[in-house]
């Protein structure tokens, strides 16, 4: 492939007034098999599985088990491989890794400190994606500008550069609104947690519910402060 960098920078020009589903249609049929939405079972990411099975049911999707998700989250697992006819690939920490880690620092050190919790998130989040990326040239994944305060000016493709590999946020534009509406239009299973005031879901012991008015990821990692929110893999 000629400079990725390059690459991105002439995709992001080419689609910037496109549709979500144009951008997908053009990537996945560059990309093949080096393209993966990696998905974390949020409403974004069940709306572009959805669009992405639409265009092609083969095309690779996956999710990373930390160990510590909610039940919720491992039943909409089996809900969106049965309802797509899929199976989506599953990426696991290295358990070595995990335990080293608790043995170190506790069960639940993430709540003592930043460094803490990142390097819990480094163990079971960043370490197991790091593996699927080395498959990769193209990443996708389902940042909008709405969602806080750390993922504003996000472009709908970008070069990643602590990856090595073309990032792709085909939602980077759309509201919390056009999402709802999709996932009600095409029947899209998301988490029930959703309807429990959970809007932005990860970990169980890291994510709580949230009340109305408060920002849409104040739910994760709620005892640190915005501008820490995120787990080091969407670094800019």
């Amino acid at each position: 492939m000629e400079n990725p960098e390059i690459v991105a920078t002439q995709l992001c020009a080419d689609f910037e007034n496109k549709s979500p589903q144009e951008l997908l249609v053009y990537l996945l049929e560059r990309f093949g098999n080096r393209i993966a939405l990696a998905s974390s079972m949020g409403l974004e990411d069940q709306v572009l599985t959805d669009m992405i099975v639409r265009i092609n049911p083969h095309a690779r999707i996956f999710t990373i088990d930390t160990g510590r998700l909610f039940p919720e989250t491992y039943h909409l697992i089996d809900r969106t491989n049965n309802r797509y006819d899929i199976r989506m690939e599953v990426y696991f920490p290295e358990h070595n890794s995990v335990e080293k880690y608790v043995t170190d620092n506790g069960i639940n050190a993430f709540y003592e400190s930043v460094d803490k919790r990142k390097a819990c998130c480094g163990v079971r989040k960043i370490e197991p994606l790091l593996r699927a990326f080395a498959t990769l040239d193209v990443w996708i994944c389902g940042l909008r500008n709405q969602q806080s305060v750390t993922r504003t000016g996000v472009k709908s493709v970008e070069w990643d550069a602590t990856n090595r590999l073309i990032k792709v946020n085909p939602l980077v534009h759309w509201t919390e609104e056009q999402m709802w509406h999709y996932i009600r239009a095409h029947n899209v299973p998301f988490n029930v947690l959703h309807e429990r005031n959970f809007p932005s879901i990860g970990c169980q012991p890291c994510t709580r519910s949230v009340v109305p008015g408060e920002d849409i990821r104040s739910g994760r990692w709620w005892w640190e402060s915005p501008e820490h929110k995120e787990c080091g893999l969407h670094r800019r």
